[in-house]
């Protein structure tokens, strides 16, 4: 497919620089810019993952920012593993089927080294070798959340600390022996640690501990040709959302801020970023985090409308 260069930089400039009285079209030349870059990977001009083999964890719905990882991966020419676990297995092979080319689950339990030892041999077993990881695996008990901070107790804390932060180390060391060699590439999901957020808690101490691990992974595993980068994305509507409280308000602070503007429904910028860390075009990337949040985490407070020039308001 042949895309024409001024109609895709039309689109880029619409999405890039909109009127901020005008977020409808705003919505609307970003989508279309993403219909261009699908459009042109399934037709096979854009495959930047092309033999890749990749491990998705994370996947509940279509709406799960980890499917539309997959499904971006499988569009750029890798071959894709999906995990789950427990009573979300059913909704994660549900949605296996939706994607481009139906793709197997595997149990895991990010907790348990049993899980991670038999995902690794499943792997070794079906394409000997890893390329790349998708860790999007996060858990707080209700009491670690919602204004809970001072009164959550020391388990839940550790909760959430084991499951959305170490289970990354856990899941690198696991999967180390395929992917030695491979020139891998390991990428998480964030949330801005660098502040303290309304409600969001010991979670958000969990997403500081999070970067943190993937420095010191990125440290341990370079030279092993591995590299470890987080993508740190902006507020968006998931299944995993609704279980934090007072998602909508938190959620509001990026549509107001960010300059780009953010939409909460669309998890493409998200997804394409993850890629691209998850290519040899990042390949002298590691230790980083890339902000995927139109912008917003680089202002000091909302916008606010310039005084006109002829009235002075």
């Amino acid at each position: 497919m042949q895309l024409d260069l001024g109609e895709i930089l039309e689109i880029h400039g619409r999405a890039l620089n909109p009127t901020r009285r005008d977020s409808a079209n705003r919505t609307r030349s970003r989508h279309a810019l993403a219909d261009l870059v699908r459009s042109a990977a399934t037709k096979g001009d854009a495959t930047l993952l092309e033999g890749k083999r990749l491990l998705i964890t994370g996947v509940l719905t279509p709406q799960s920012i980890a499917y539309a990882v997959a499904q971006t991966a499988q569009e750029q020419g890798a071959r894709v593993v999906l995990t789950g676990f427990g009573k979300a297995m059913g909704l994660t092979e549900r949605s296996a089927k939706r994607l481009p080319e139906p793709a197997d689950v595997l149990e895991l339990d990010a907790n348990d080294d049993e899980h991670i030892a038999a995902v690794a041999a499943g792997l070794d077993q079906r394409w000997g070798g890893l390329d790349g990881f998708l860790h999007a695996i996060a858990f707080a008990p209700q009491d670690a959340l919602g204004g809970n901070f001072l009164s959550a107790p020391r388990e839940s804390a550790e909760a959430a600390f084991r499951t959305s932060a170490f289970s990354l180390k856990a899941l690198a060391e696991g999967l180390l022996p395929l992917m030695k060699g491979a020139s891998g590439s390991i990428v998480s999901l964030d949330f801005d640690a660098r502040l303290a957020w309304p409600l969001y808690d010991w979670m958000g101490v969990s997403k500081a501990a999070l970067e943190a691990i993937t420095r010191y992974l990125a440290r341990d595993l370079g030279p092993f040709g591995i590299r470890v980068n987080c993508v740190s994305a902006g507020p968006l509507r998931t299944m995993a959302a609704k279980s934090i409280p007072g998602f909508d308000e938190l959620s509001g602070i990026w549509e107001r801020r960010a300059p780009l503007g953010w939409d909460t429904s669309d998890p493409a910028p998200v997804a394409h970023a993850v890629c691209f860390l998850l290519s040899d075009w990042a390949r002298a990337i590691s230790g980083e985090i890339l902000h995927v949040d139109g912008g917003a985490h680089a202002m000091g407070a909302n916008a606010v409308e310039a005084p006109s020039p002829e009235t002075g308001v």
